[in-house]
């Protein structure tokens, strides 16, 4: 393994107080980055979307939960598949009461939406011990408007502001091959004000991680996160593949 280099404590300070400098330097951006994301045009939600949940059929405006914001994750469920996608599954086994109590002090509901049928949420929800609400498009064009069900077919050629072509120019042709419709994972947020719905944001792919938690814990350290595209490398014996999941 290629570890750090062993340093006197004061060589260590050194160069603690120099990478700090840029720690501040890069918060600075991020807030900066932050203060252009809240000033980003908002759109208008007209198209009246419903969804399946526990207590039946419901809007979009209902989702908020008489709360201002709403937050949706846009969780990997494919109508036929029998359990919730691994990596969007990791991410959610994050999530605490506390983070939704946290929220919601703040006047924002967090909630998750998928293609899937209601009865195979409720069910994978159940095995994973969860207790967040989450809700079942099926049947709207909601997963389709808002850029996480792929299917070229119907118009929705596109993920993360980029063509499938594009995507098979970078050498991700398999964006493209895979069979349609497919999903990915998303989030989108939304303001309402005087029954009015507003998108006003939305991240996909790597900007997720941005709302993540382990990968943030794991970048302080000096292993990393044990993966294969990260630099140093040979800094850990078992380099893993940047999958998300955590299954190793």
């Amino acid at each position: 393994m290629s570890l750090p280099r062993i340093a006197t404590r004061e060589e260590w300070l050194a160069a603690r107080k120099e990478l700090l400098a840029k720690e501040k330097n890069l918060t600075r951006q991020h807030d900066a980055l932050s203060t252009e994301r809240r000033n980003l045009p908002m759109i208008e939600i007209v198209k009246d979307y419903q969804f399946d949940g526990p207590d039946g059929r419901v809007r979009l405006i209902d989702l908020f939960e008489n709360r201002p914001q709403l937050m949706i994750y846009h969780f990997m469920f494919h109508p036929e598949w029998e359990e919730g996608c691994s990596s969007c599954s990791a991410g959610t086994d994050e999530l605490s009461p506390g983070f939704l109590e946290h929220l919601h002090v703040r006047d924002t509901t967090y909630a998750m939406v998928s293609r899937a049928p209601l009865d195979k949420l409720q069910s994978w929800k159940a095995r994973k011990g969860w207790e967040l609400p989450w809700y079942s498009s099926s049947g709207s064009d909601f997963n389709y408007d808002f850029g996480v069900t792929i299917d070229a077919s119907r118009g929705f050629g596109e993920y993360n502001y980029r063509s499938l072509d594009e995507y098979a120019a970078a050498g991700q042709e398999s964006m493209k091959t895979a069979d349609q419709p497919y999903d990915m994972p998303g989030l989108s947020c939304f303001l309402q004000a005087d029954g009015r719905v507003f998108h006003t944001y939305s991240q996909y792919a790597r900007g997720l991680e941005s709302t993540g938690g382990s990968y943030y814990f794991l970048d302080l350290t000096a292993l990393g996160r044990q993966e294969e595209w990260e630099e140093p490398k040979d800094r850990t014996e078992s380099a893993r593949s940047a999958t998300p999941d955590f299954a190793s």
